[in-house]
């Protein structure tokens, strides 16, 4: 029998040529018209710059098993993401390091000084911090947390810092050095044709049968092996526990001539700014050369019906709702639920990709 794939991004594609290179037949139905998921790339007709549709992706990982696996369908060129941040008028460099401290408080302060700064400005709190907030008042303090990262933060989610979990800021780092490189992994790039190509490239096997704008629902596995089903977990049971909170993104698109920003992202961190940060893409792929330049003004609210879905959001509120449906998918016969919206967590692709591997494997017994 075949073996059913739904949603054709990373986890969906990566699924597929796993047991397709194991011999199973696959479909994989994508309610979209090109596969690639929320990392697809294209080609801005006017301007010819390679284009993040729903928004930047940097690829990073240190898995040397999933690197390897994703250079062999693109090369994968070296790409450092510097974020720059506004705040208060001024810029600053992101992650929070030693040149953000010193230009925030106009000081010179050598690393060991900065950390003995910093720590004099935080909380002391007798338990292990549980949200974001307690956590931003351990870590770097009042000052800074106020200026870079409540106001974006409620702009991002929706909800007050002290509602989220402090897991939120434990993804990003700070530092006392003049590092501002945003991430740590030991790989960092961008695929040189872009994420859509790489997709497209890991579904091309003979083995694969892909689906395009064929939505698929839990009514349809009666005639199918298994599914791996990587939609938003709520939706495959119908709700019947609640809708699960999510974030979409709205874009505002624009073209200059010339250099827009001068960096690939800039967040802006002021509550009073209505959007959370400007993505200029031709810098996405410093080994391009454009006259011209495409710009995305970002927009984070809640989902309505049609939506595209973007990040779940966790928080206390709905922790019962997630509990609930994590137990009806260990329960759901002949079902692997994958992905972010799968598994109702915050993936990055790397995790995503080595999720999905190890899904595939299981599967086959390996």
């Amino acid at each position: 029998m075949t073996i059913a794939v739904v949603g054709a991004g990373f986890s969906g594609a990566v699924v597929a040529r796993e047991l397709a290179q194991a011999g199973r037949r696959v479909q994989v139905f994508e309610s979209r018209p090109d596969p690639a998921g929320n990392c697809a790339t294209r080609r801005d007709p006017d301007t010819g710059v390679m284009v993040h549709t729903y928004g930047p992706h940097i690829f990073h990982t240190s898995n040397e098993e999933v690197w390897r696996y994703v250079s062999r369908f693109d090369q994968m060129m070296p790409f450092v993401n510097r974020v720059k941040a506004v705040a208060a008028g001024r810029v600053y460099p992101l992650p929070i390091n030693l040149l953000t401290i010193n230009s925030f408080f106009g000081r010179t302060l050598g690393p060991r000084e900065a950390a003995e700064f910093i720590a004099a400005n935080c909380d002391k709190p007798d338990r292990a911090p549980e949200t974001f907030e307690e956590q931003a008042l351990a870590t770097i303090g009042r000052p800074l947390y106020e200026a870079f990262l409540r106001g974006y933060t409620i702009k991002q989610w929706g909800l007050s810092p002290a509602e989220l979990p402090a897991s939120i800021l434990k993804r990003l780092p700070l530092r006392f050095s003049y590092d501002d490189n945003y991430y740590d992994s030991l790989y960092q790039a961008i695929p040189r044709h872009g994420y859509s190509y790489i997709v497209e490239r890991i579904l091309d096997h003979p083995g694969i049968e892909v689906r395009l704008r064929s939505p698929f629902d839990r009514a349809m596995t009666g005639g199918f092996e298994h599914v791996f089903y990587s939609g938003p977990i709520d939706q495959w049971f119908g709700c019947c526990e609640g809708r699960l909170a999510y974030r979409t993104l709205d874009f505002e698109v624009e073209r200059h001539a010339g250099d827009f920003q001068g960096n690939a992202v800039i967040n802006y961190c002021d509550l009073e700014v209505p959007w959370t940060r400007i993505s200029e893409h031709k810098h996405f792929a410093p080994w391009e050369q454009h006259e011209n330049t495409v710009i995305y003004r970002e927009y984070s609210r809640a989902p309505k019906e049609g939506d595209v879905l973007y990040y779940p959001l966790r928080h206390s509120r709905n922790s019962g709702t997630i509990a609930a449906y994590m137990e009806l998918a260990r329960r759901e016969a002949n079902t692997t639920f994958v992905g972010r919206l799968g598994t109702y967590r915050y993936l990055d692709m790397d995790v995503t990709i080595a999720e999905a591997l190890a899904a595939a494997r299981r599967h086959l017994g390996r």
